[in-house]
């Protein structure tokens, strides 16, 4: 494939995850049931959606992908259940906004991991952009007074794993990833069943927890692996962390869940520093080697 069309796909791929993932602070608010009850179905509809997804990429061989699990699967998995677990929980200790931008830190942790272990050097632009979104993260959480620490503290442990599954997947451009992402789905619901009420949710709830697995793990995790192994990872961090402009969007359009003012600015700092990233990638030669 042409270098510059695989970047522009990776791009798509990316944003479209990000689009996703930004609709579970919607989907979290709009279903009234504690952490641990969301998570156990959010794991089990987003494992049955993922099982789907497998196996309209690979047909009849789709049981290979579980077949092939290896040390960066089991890796995978275990971040994925980490960061599922302590994202969900932190929604119920911080508001939607400081989750969702706290998560733009991404770009700098996947910057350094990925210079670390792939040796890979950021571009200029990439740097530039992750520190003007980090200066909006700054803001929001350091002057922002609608969040919570350990809500804070969760959603950066989420950030974290996030970070370490970007260069894991840029290491590892063969792993089974959805397959691992599957796996990671059903562990976290088996393992949060116990610790809710998953049995007393009505019917339209049950509804709703389904759409909440099929876009958040299905699409999200899906274009997520797809798009993360065509960018350098610095960059998948940074087209990611459009997830924290858009998700207190959503919530407050759908609840009145009003960020303050300087939520808003410092969201719209990290918005205007991917845009402007994208369109400098664009205006490169050789956009593969960003």
């Amino acid at each position: 494939m042409n270098p510059r069309r695989d970047y522009q796909l990776g791009l798509l791929y990316v944003t479209i995850s990000a689009v996703a993932w930004s609709l579970a602070g919607y989907f979290t608010r709009l279903i009234p049931l504690d952490s641990f009850t969301l998570l156990a179905w959010r794991g089990i509809f987003g494992a049955a959606s993922l099982l789907i997804v497998v196996v309209l990429f690979r047909g009849r061989h789709w049981w290979r992908e579980f077949a092939g699990i290896g040390k960066p699967e089991l890796a995978y998995i275990a971040l994925t259940v980490a960061g599922m677990i302590m994202f969900i929980t932190s929604l119920g200790h911080t508001s939607v906004a400081h989750g969702a931008v706290i998560y733009a830190t991404i770009p700098f942790l996947a910057a350094f991991l990925g210079w670390i272990f792939l040796k890979e050097y950021p571009s200029r632009s990439a740097m530039i952009s992750s520190i003007f979104a980090v200066l909006g993260v700054i803001l929001m959480v350091g002057f922002g007074s609608d969040g919570g620490l350990l809500g804070d503290l969760l959603a950066f442990g989420m950030t974290c794993c996030m970070a370490c599954s970007i260069v894991l997947m840029r290491r590892n451009p063969e792993m089974s990833a959805m397959a691992s992402a599957c796996i990671g789905a059903i562990i976290s619901g088996a393992i949060c069943w116990p610790l809710g009420a998953p049995l007393d949710v009505t019917g339209i709830q049950l509804f709703q927890l389904a759409l909440f697995g099929l876009t958040n793990s299905a699409v999200g995790l899906a274009f997520f692996a797809l798009g993360s192994k065509k960018l350098p990872a610095v960059e998948t961090a940074l087209i990611g962390a459009l997830d924290a402009p858009m998700a207190p969007l959503w919530v407050w359009l759908a609840f009145n869940e009003k960020p303050d003012l300087n939520t808003i600015i410092g969201g719209g700092m990290v918005f205007a520093a991917v845009i402007a990233h994208i369109v400098a990638s664009q205006r490169r030669a050789v956009p593969a080697h960003a």
